[in-house]
């Protein structure tokens, strides 16, 4: 698996770390496409968890093609570093006319891990359509841990994600992001594949940090999202402050003094 890989910059990273996601459209070619189609139709064979990902599926297999084109892979080796872990995969599928809306959930139980997560890679083989249904998301929810279906009693939240998308979209999902799986009121049936990859790496300037100190960097960090309360929303931002920190090894990383001042335990006794 250490074929071309096209890291991810300091600016996309942020923006991960800000959304919880990463989406490259049609970043798989038509004929891959085709022949992910039939692949997930018949069904991937399990791989035992914990399979180092060079051991996981086999040279000449449709999901090592999938895995070493070289964007997906770069985003993987930026996110997680190289051999991760597979934890599992499964093919997703919705008949025609088919399924009903999952409840809004994290995958998993809570997750309190604040200096490592793991990714879930999402393949869409063919165009989503809104009629379709593909996966809803909550940008910037990541970070509000929750145990799976916790956020289930909410029907929709404002600023959430409806995917619709081109074949060959692969999207890149933080462990606790909250999702889920629309129905299917379309004529076609939908498929998804996912992969969730455990870091086996410390997760420090694992990309491209040439442009670590961009402007835009903290401008991602900085983001607001609608279904963000003005008070709470802070919240989210001292989180991925504190994820930044972690990320770059840069213990003093900070947006308008939000960790600062929280961490703020001066010891020098008064004279």
């Amino acid at each position: 698996m250490e074929k071309r890989q096209e890291l991810l910059d300091s600016v996309r990273m942020a923006r991960f770390v800000a959304r919880g996601s990463l989406r490259l459209d049609a970043v798989v070619p038509a004929e891959m496409n085709s022949e992910g189609l039939a692949v997930l139709a018949e069904g991937v064979p399990p791989v035992r968890y914990g399979t180092p990902l060079s051991e996981a599926y086999p040279e000449g297999s449709f999901v090592r093609g999938l895995l070493e084109l070289p964007q997906v892979a770069g985003a993987l080796h930026s996110l997680v570093g190289p051999e991760p872990w597979v934890d599992h995969h499964f093919v997703h599928t919705r008949e025609p006319h088919g399924g009903d809306a999952q409840p809004l959930h994290a995958d998993a139980i809570i997750d309190v891990r604040p200096d490592a997560f793991d990714v879930q890679l999402m393949y869409f083989p063919q165009a989503v359509t809104l009629e379709m249904g593909g996966t809803l998301t909550v940008p910037g929810s990541h970070l509000r841990r929750i145990n799976e279906s916790d956020t289930g009693r909410y029907q929709n939240l404002r600023g959430q994600d409806r995917l619709v998308c081109p074949a060959g979209t692969v999207v890149f999902l933080h462990h606790g992001l909250w999702h889920g799986g629309r129905r299917n009121d379309s004529d076609a049936m939908r498929y998804m594949f996912k992969i969730r990859f455990n870091p086996r790496v410390r997760q420090q300037r694992l990309w491209n940090t040439s442009d670590i100190d961009d402007p835009q960097v903290a401008a991602e960090l900085d983001s607001m999202f609608p279904w963000y309360e003005a008070a709470t929303g802070r919240l989210e931002r001292y989180n991925r402050i504190l994820l930044w920190r972690v990320l770059t090894g840069d213990d003093d990383f900070d947006l308008d003094h939000w960790a600062t001042r929280v961490s703020n335990r001066p010891e020098e006794a008064q004279a």
